[in-house]
């Protein structure tokens, strides 16, 4: 059993190897790794130090739970605090937090406990192998077909998509491809920035600018938590109290106090936003069917008289537009926030149509699909059941859209207030972030794994399943915090983290009021995000 030990310090290092020794783990040690470095060495489980509040715990956490390697990987996170960092590194989708320092027994066993929990997961492990493995294969088929005779061929014929032989793998391969973007996100950021920037700023100068400005803003305040900065001014204040009054000391003081209530005071405000609107964040299931464009007849599944998929030799099973069987379908997650009386939902336009940025379904419409919405289903925390949703209006200016609850909202969501001056947003302020990363995956990592078990043998299809979220009550947002790090005219770039799934949420500013919609990830330059500053929506709301 191989864990891997993730930019521990040196004292952590020590406490965790002295608490696993003798029990039988291969425990190795790095620093500085991506995701595709962490599971190249295949670790079984992970134990990472930092705060919640750092931006690259977030980001290595959220890229492994929205990861498509079916590999089951555990995450132990140790934090240098008390409850509230451990609920956000719970949140932020770690299977464990401890706080350091800690006993050497418990620890142990928390971690034995994490070896004994992999179990249960490991039908739902098959299923996304077997899809990935399925999908592969349909990318082998759009390149053959690409390639192939020029003469045009019925789509029902073309076996590009079609990877799937039960209901249950339909729903694991569906999920799948939603979660594809997160191999994209280069490309599709490329995209995005280049349509809504209008040519006035390059990929590369946005990050450097995003850069300067987070460093300056880690050389102020610095990824340190409440309670390392209360032992910080402890210290100090025995040295007052030993040395003397030195005018170092003092300002030194000053400084650590300084730190810590700006810290607190940016606490407190994440707290009351995520009180007060949290309830009001959505999480969106958005479910794509197709049509052939030249009958406009609905694209199916081909079935045989008991209703199974008739699969080909290959394990490719057959698409027809005059059969039974059930339309071809996939899976999208997003979030959404109530802006109205009347129950309009913001979000992005990529989610609302997904097949607007997503490249595998780029292709299917390439090769003769005609992509549309058989439904939207909103689900707000504390309701046990979703909301039907319609597309309302989609922007002519950036990645924004709003969709209309086709019954009462919850009484207990509030609006949430938007603020569209430019003077709303600026450069170094703190942000709160709150949206559904990883979409169902992260909700069920939150969930345990006994849940997950249950949920997964008694569900057929991404539908079921996020139905027995909700009827658990489990369908809750993630809030993470952060800074601003620039503002232009048409993107706001900040580092609260987020992946997959998290478009569309609300980017509140100290005010609690909504100043953007995020719509895309800046991995490759330290895992700035993009969000569309919240005037953009005015066209939507008249």
């Amino acid at each position: 059993m191989r864990i891997l030990l993730l930019n521990l310090g040196a004292e952590s290092t020590q406490e965790v190897k002295q608490a696993l020794s003798g029990q039988g783990y291969e425990v190795i040690s790095e620093r500085s790794l991506n995701v595709d470095e962490i599971l190249a060495l295949s670790p079984e489980l992970l134990i990472t130090e930092a705060t919640p509040s750092n931006l690259s715990c977030c980001g290595v956490i959220s890229q492994i739970k929205a990861s498509p390697d079916p590999r089951t990987l555990k995450i132990v996170m140790i934090v240098h605090g008390g409850a509230l960092e451990r609920a956000r590194g719970l949140d932020l989708g770690a299977d464990d937090v401890v706080s350091f320092p800690f006993e050497p027994l418990e620890f142990g066993a928390r971690i034995r406990t994490q070896f004994r929990e992999r179990q249960p997961e490991v039908e739902l492990e098959a299923k996304l192998k077997d899809a990935l493995q399925r999908e592969h294969l349909a990318e082998n088929a759009v390149e053959a077909l690409s390639g192939g005779t020029t003469a045009k061929r019925p789509f029902w014929l073309i076996s590009v998509i079609v990877v799937l032989s039960t209901a249950a793998v339909l729903a694991a391969f569906a999920t799948i491809i939603s979660n594809r973007r997160s191999r994209k996100d280069t490309l599709q950021l490329k995209a995005e920035v280049a349509r809504l920037n209008g040519g006035l700023l390059q990929e590369g100068e946005l990050a450097r600018r995003a850069q300067l400005e987070r460093d300056s803003l880690n050389a102020t305040n610095g990824p340190v938590t409440r309670e390392a900065l209360r032992a910080q001014t402890e210290q100090i204040r025995k040295k007052i109290a030993t040395d003397g009054d030195s005018e170092s000391l003092k300002k030194q003081l000053q400084e650590t106090q300084k730190r810590l209530n700006q810290l607190e005071n940016e606490g407190r405000i994440a707290e009351t936003i995520v009180h007060t609107y949290g309830p009001s964040v959505c999480l969106l299931h958005v479910v794509v069917e197709f049509r052939d464009k030249d009958s406009g007849q609905v694209i199916r599944i081909v079935a045989d008289a008991t209703g199974k998929p008739l699969v080909d030799e290959k394990g490719m099973v057959s698409l027809g537009t005059g059969d039974t069987g059930p339309p071809l379908q996939f899976d999208f997650f997003g979030t959404g926030f109530l802006i109205d009386s009347e129950g309009r939902l913001l979000t992005n336009h990529h989610v609302a149509e997904p097949w607007s940025s997503d490249e595998k379904l780029k292709e299917l419409v390439d090769h003769g699909a005609e992509g549309f919405v058989g439904s939207y289903t909103a689900y707000f925390p504390g309701i046990s059941q979703g909301i039907a949703a319609k597309l309302d209006r989609i922007s002519t200016q950036a990645d924004l859209a709003t969709l209309k609850l086709q019954s009462p909202a919850p009484a207990h969501a509030a609006l949430l207030k938007l603020d569209n001056r430019s003077e709303a947003s600026v450069t170094g302020d703190a942000v709160v972030l709150i949206g559904y990363p990883t979409g169902i995956e992260g909700i069920l990592a939150r969930a345990g794994n006994d849940i997950t078990r249950k949920i997964a043998e008694n569900s057929q299809d991404v539908t079921q399943i996020v139905s027995q979220l909700a009827a658990q009550d489990l369908i809750r947002p993630t809030t993470t915090q952060g800074h601003i790090g620039d503002v232009l005219k048409d993107k706001i770039v900040y580092d609260a983290a987020t992946t997959v799934g998290g478009s569309g949420g609300p980017l509140f500013n100290r005010d609690g009021k909504v100043i953007g919609v995020n719509f895309a990830i800046l991995k490759d330059f330290g895992g700035s995000n993009l969000a569309v500053p919240v005037r953009y929506a005015d066209e939507l709301k008249k």
